[in-house]
């Protein structure tokens, strides 16, 4: 029986290469096969939120049992739109990734997987993604991913197969731009990388440690310095401490400290019926679970501990002192707030003097803690804004700090996600960005399609009617 029977042309097949070589090739024992991994985590928590997962993709013998630990956390019942999957190239050296536009399906024992081609194709008009056939023809770490969700979902959504393969951060910065619109509850990262690769059993166990930390911080600049730290510990027969990092790096830096990071399991091919401890290969798995919907908060302490930062930065200033004393005065508390004061989001300081305005400096973007943006915008607003002189040592005692706090922003799809008032927006597309705080609202006589409209128009620069075919965003502001 064709099961392409009645398509107008024979589809393009990308066949199963790595069956009875990573995986069995008979349908039925691989069914019993991935099952039975699955259900060693049948007790394990299931999430609706996971963005991304990180899932070894050695030979089921040795890393299904990781492999199934992360599968097990998805909502077989959560419908998403498709699935990316990122991942190393073990045959050829690319300088830059590829996505498979060609294949239609993809094809393993237990049947096919189609993938999204059109999707694929729109990866590939910004000049950031290419289509090289022998990046996939042969590469396994894409494929072994394919019985796991297939015995998950049993319908699989439509994947996009993407192979990195470059140590070009300003290219896997691009990467993560272009791929950043998609990373979004409708659609679900999975990145296929193993670990240590070849060192003793004690050593993978030290290093897959240090490594698997420095992931679950979801800090990009922590994981690759580890990586380099890794890499002088000299370790005997250590290749590298993690083979798919290109991926790993591509996927933190579209976090944005959005995400939850949980490790979920570790183990080396050492722990595999005792097998040889002398070289050994690193398994992890990680879920990154979405925070975007969770409301976020400033405690009364969060508020009083940002007020006195604020405070402390402007006098480090006038007291010549070249480092925030409050920041080392309470290490502790900056640490544990990592949802709040740690959160990359944007912020504006001002500064009144009896009651008149005294300097406005802000910060609107999520590349920088929210203590940092605090931090700096404090002394900005002080001594940079332009409308007023620089303050003095004998005003501060008369100074009142206000702090609005850009929560983090979230991708909507139409505009009835938008509430006026309430939500701020921010429009981009391609280089073009602007944006109206909520409490722009306040102060015209706007409805929201043309508080909208306005902002694409005057700001964006993309005219009137530029923001239908733009990426839009929602922020709220905490004003204190």
């Amino acid at each position: 029986m064709n099961l392409f029977n009645g398509l107008s042309k024979e589809p393009v097949v990308r066949p199963a290469t790595q069956a009875n070589h990573f995986y069995t090739g008979n349908a039925d024992s691989l069914k019993q096969e991935v099952d039975g991994f699955l259900k060693l985590h049948q007790g394990c928590a299931q999430y609706q939120n996971v963005a991304a997962l990180i899932v070894p993709h050695a030979g089921y013998y040795f890393s299904g049992n990781v492999a199934a630990s992360a599968y097990m956390t998805l909502d077989a019942n959560k419908t998403y739109k498709r699935i990316f999957l990122l991942g190393p190239s073990h045959q050829e050296w690319l300088d830059g990734a590829s996505v498979n536009t060609e294949a239609d399906y993809y094809a393993t024992p237990l049947g096919y997987v189609k993938v999204d081609k059109e999707m694929a194709k729109e990866l590939t008009k910004g000049g950031v993604f290419s289509y090289l056939p022998k990046a996939h023809d042969r590469e396994h770490c894409l494929e072994v991913q394919l019985p796991f969700l297939q015995r998950k979902f049993g319908e699989v959504p439509p994947i996009v197969p993407i192979i990195i393969s470059t140590n070009n951060f300003l290219k896997l910065k691009r990467m993560a731009e272009a791929l950043k619109p998609y990373f979004t509850d409708d659609n679900l990262f999975i990145i296929s990388s193993d670990f240590s690769h070849y060192p003793s059993y004690e050593d993978a166990n030290e290093v897959d440690s240090l490594t698997g930390k420095a992931i679950e911080t979801g800090e990009v600049e922590e994981f690759i310095k580890v990586l380099e730290a890794n890499a002088k510990l000299k370790k005997k027969n250590l290749a590298t401490s993690a083979c798919g990092e290109f991926p790993i790096i591509t996927l933190m830096l579209m976090l944005d400290g959005h995400c939850e990071v949980k490790h979920l399991m570790y183990q080396n091919s050492g722990d595999i019926d005792n097998h040889d401890h002398s070289r050994v290969v690193g398994y992890h798995s990680f879920a990154f679970l979405r925070h975007d919907n969770v409301s976020f908060a400033l405690s009364d302490e969060d508020k009083k501990l940002l007020k006195e930062i604020a405070l402390q930065s402007i006098k480090d200033v006038l007291e010549s002192n070249p480092i925030s004393q409050i920041l080392n005065g309470k290490p502790s508390t900056i640490t544990t707030q990592r949802l709040t004061l740690n959160q990359k989001c944007g912020a504006f300081v001002s500064l009144y003097k009896n009651g008149r305005l005294r300097g406005c400096i802000g910060h609107f973007g999520e590349d920088y803690p929210l203590y940092e943006v605090v931090k700096e915008m404090a002394r900005s607003a002080a001594f940079h804004d332009p409308r007023f002189s620089p303050l003095s040592r004998n005003e501060l005692d008369d100074i009142k700090i206000e702090i609005s706090v850009l929560t983090p922003m979230r991708r909507i799809q139409s505009l009835d996600e938008f509430e006026l008032h309430r939500h701020g927006i921010y429009i981009r597309k391609g280089h073009r960005s602007g944006t109206y705080l909520p409490q722009v609202a306040d102060e015209v006589n706007w409805t929201k399609e043309e508080f909208v409209s306005h902002c694409s128009q005057d700001k964006a620069r993309l005219g009137w009617d530029g923001w239908k075919d733009a990426e839009l965003y929602v922020y709220e502001a905490i004003v204190f």
